[in-house]
């Protein structure tokens, strides 16, 4: 089976003074401005036959693959925009959340977390802290890591927290391997590929990244399992699994400098967002 999975993150609402979401050196790519957002969620809904589905209620029916609609870290703007413009459409989608930062300005508080499950969202875990490279941890951080946020998330909500997501986009299987030592079901990468697959019975699924500045209708063509711009993501997230490899830790440098500069105006993004480092 295929299941299309979106990874979007924060949005922008215009002269709202608050911020949203991580403030790291690049989390700007991946904020959209609120009709931005809007008209993805409009290019989407005319471009598909079928509603996006949550991971609780995958179908099993042949026809168009699933879609997956996805958000990553916690940001306020979950609750103060995404989930009503989701709502619109009867749409529901999977926010994961780092629970270090859950209350601090910028992202949910608990009782938002709790709101936004009552509506039908899913909650899950981004890990605590965010790691930037998940993967190099050793078995047992990563243990702890989403032990604890699952610990935190079920509290929260008074119900079991299985399903999360890898941050920073440093995946290995020993990744997998720890989440499904805690529980974890249903595991989310950054990974562009419509695969499924299981390790050690914790279902892992990849995403296809939407940054800022992308085109309404790519979002589409992604959602409706057009090739061309899934194999373009591929192709790119290839080139930057290289550039981890060989480059270490001194590729988050170059990566921040990169899109540091592009928010100056120095370096160009494109609108398919393949000239954003993640």
């Amino acid at each position: 089976m295929r299941i299309i999975s979106l990874n979007y993150h924060d949005v922008v609402t215009l002269g709202d003074p608050e911020p949203t979401g991580r403030s790291a050196p690049g989390a700007w790519r991946y904020n959209l401005e609120r009709d931005e957002f809007a008209r993805h969620l409009t290019a989407i809904a005319e471009a598909r036959d079928t509603k996006p589905v949550t991971a609780f209620h995958i179908p099993q029916t042949p026809g168009q693959w699933p879609l997956l609609l996805t958000f990553d870290d916690g940001g306020v703007s979950a609750y103060k925009c995404i989930a009503d413009l989701l709502e619109r459409f009867g749409w529901r989608g999977h926010f994961f959340v780092t629970t270090d930062y859950i209350g601090t300005p910028g992202f949910v508080s608990s009782q938002q977390i709790c709101a936004l499950r009552r509506r039908g969202h899913l909650i899950g875990s981004h890990s605590c802290s965010h790691p930037e490279r998940m993967s190099h941890y050793s078995s047992a951080q990563l243990i702890q890591e989403w032990a604890q946020s699952v610990k935190i998330l079920s509290d929260i909500l008074g119900e079991q927290v299985n399903v999360a997501s890898v941050p920073g986009g440093y995946y290995s299987r020993r990744v997998a391997e720890a989440a499904s030592v805690v529980g974890i079901k249903t595991l989310f990468t950054s990974e562009p590929d419509t695969a499924c697959r299981y390790v050690d019975g914790c279902l892992v699924l990849g995403r296809y990244t939407v940054y800022r500045g992308m085109a309404a209708p790519v979002a589409a063509a992604i959602a409706t399992g057009r090739l061309a711009p899934r194999l373009k993501q591929l192709l790119f997230w290839r080139f930057k699994e290289l550039g981890k490899r060989v480059g270490g830790e001194s590729y988050l440098k170059i990566r921040d400098l990169i899109v540091t500069r592009a928010r100056r105006g120095q370096t160009h993004v494109d609108s398919t967002g393949l000239s954003a480092f993640r």
